[in-house]
């Protein structure tokens, strides 16, 4: 079994240093690396057993994003956007120096890989989206708004698991084993109680969110997306309610020409705990 070192990198903003955390599997000298960037209030160590089932082949790399886990919070909630988020990944890769970068990302951390692959110059050979794409349903980013930033305080491990789960319930089915560590990576004890691992200032840009603001972003997107040169692969949860089957249709045809897969009985968003969508990844990597 493999062991994740923890590591840390410094990235510059406007605002001065942040530190980055970010996990590492596998062996540290294999130019062969695999970037795998978390959802939006989740963590790196959302990618472990993907790590387990690749590792001797891939360098494994998950960042904690600012504001979150191991990394540090950040001075405002408007700093929490994809621009400086890309930022900290350039600190990242330039620290892990890879001879090959694969990028992963769920949500967000698609978005981030979206932004990042869109630059010129960028090292990104083949890019996984996960559940994600340039249209994004308002819908359901009203739904996530209704949660993230919301900061629980639970008295028991229990009751704070059950909170995640109930929450992540699109995530599809799991083992109870499977469930207890998806909770485990977001939850942190803190006074006797237990509470989720974020700022909360990181729902700042839900606060004003409108039907005209998610059309703005979208066009921003759709250009980087059309911007792409990376191989690109889109992985859509059957019952995604925020990455609709049109919007993967317009992604199989323009920019990158994504090759697509959707992932049965799975919702936002698949979690690559299970056999069948580690060899989604493990398939396109090679």
């Amino acid at each position: 079994m493999l062991t994740a070192r923890l590591h840390t990198v410094q990235w510059l903003s406007p605002e001065g240093l942040h530190n980055l955390g970010y996990r590492e599997w596998g062996d540290p000298s294999n130019p062969n690396v695999l970037l795998a960037v978390h959802g939006l209030t989740r963590t790196g160590a959302d990618f472990e057993t993907l790590a387990q089932a690749l590792g001797s082949k891939y360098r494994i790399v998950a960042p904690d994003m600012p504001g979150r886990g191991l990394s540090d919070w950040l001075p405002a909630g408007a700093m929490y956007v994809i621009p400086f988020y890309v930022s900290a990944c350039v600190a990242l890769v330039a620290r892990i120096n890879p001879g090959q970068l694969d990028w992963l990302g769920t949500s967000m951390g698609g978005l981030i890989g979206m932004g990042y692959a869109s630059l010129p110059h960028n090292p990104v050979r083949k890019l996984i989206l996960n559940d994600v794409g340039p249209s994004l349903s308002f819908e359901a980013l009203t739904r996530i708004g209704t949660y993230v930033g919301q900061q629980q305080h639970f008295k028991t491990q229990a009751e704070a698991r059950q909170y995640i789960r109930s929450i992540s319930e699109p995530f599809g089915p799991h083992s109870d084993a499977q469930w207890n560590t998806l909770c485990d990576s977001v939850l942190v004890q803190k006074d006797g109680q237990w509470t989720t691992h974020y700022d909360p200032a990181i729902a700042a840009s839900f606060k004003d969110l409108s039907k005209v603001t998610v059309q703005a972003n979208e066009n921003a997107l759709w250009a980087a997306y059309d911007a792409i040169s990376a191989q690109t692969l889109v992985v859509r949860g059957e019952h995604s309610d925020l990455l609709s089957r049109q919007t993967v249709t317009q992604m199989a045809n323009r920019g990158p020409k994504a090759r697509c897969v959707e992932v049965s009985g799975v919702g936002h968003a698949p979690t690559f705990m299970q056999a069948d969508q580690i060899k989604i990844v493990e398939d396109f990597l090679n």
